[in-house]
């Protein structure tokens, strides 16, 4: 009987056993995440949107040969580097980041603009005009007018213009062929007497023929 007994006892256990088994397997709970594992495989890797355009993942596009999401994407550009995961570039120096920088251009650090016409395209440097300076703000590079008046000397008075300078002179004098000396003006040239004009500087006088004499005006003789 004791032997008996202990058998009855096992079959008993087996029997519980695989009913407890046999009822975790039913639970619905426990087959979805088995389910969408099934699916993920299925349809690859980095898909996070079922249905919803490429499906793929924030940081990975779909790979133009297979069309799975396995194309990483850096919003920054890798320049001369390579896009190795979501924002990570690797650099031809070997460094990595989420970017990397742009090798020195012919164009100078102001960078270059397209110039086109019927024959083509080509890179010519960002410059500013003859006068202007290039300066970088918080909307972009632009040019501003350079004060040629704090370095240029005139021997009268310098004027600054948008994009040159000029000296300007007093009366009686005028600017010299190097635009930038004054020299004494012969108002006499522009005949302003009706006899006789002497220069003198910064001024002249006139004078009449014997048996005249000058008019009030200074100018005219009677």
């Amino acid at each position: 009987p004791p032997v008996m007994l202990v058998e009855l006892l096992f079959q008993a256990a087996c029997v519980s056993l695989f009913l407890s088994g046999g009822q975790g397997r039913v639970y619905p709970a426990r087959k979805k995440p088995a389910s969408f594992a099934v699916e993920r495989r299925r349809v690859g890797p980095h898909v996070c949107f079922q249905g919803s355009g490429s499906g793929c993942c924030p940081g990975w596009m779909l790979s133009p040969g297979s069309g799975k999401c396995t194309l990483p994407l850096c919003s920054f550009g890798c320049g001369g580097g390579s896009c190795i995961a979501p924002n990570l570039c690797v650099c031809p120096d070997g460094e990595q980041g989420i970017t990397c920088p742009e090798p020195p251009g012919t164009c100078g650090e102001y960078g270059c603009d397209l110039s086109c016409n019927h024959g083509g395209c080509q890179e010519v440097a960002r410059v500013c005009p003859i006068g202007f300076s290039m300066a970088e703000t918080a909307n972009g590079i632009r040019c501003t007018d350079i004060d040629e008046c704090q370095s240029v000397a005139c021997e009268g008075t310098c004027v600054n213009t948008e994009g040159g300078f000029t000296c300007e002179c007093g009366a009686g004098r005028e600017l010299s062929a190097d635009r930038h000396s004054c020299r004494d003006m012969d108002e006499c040239q522009a005949t302003p007497c009706q006899h006789y004009c002497e220069n003198s500087v910064g001024s002249y006088r006139c004078s009449c023929r014997p048996g005249y004499h000058l008019h009030g005006n200074r100018h005219s003789c009677v």
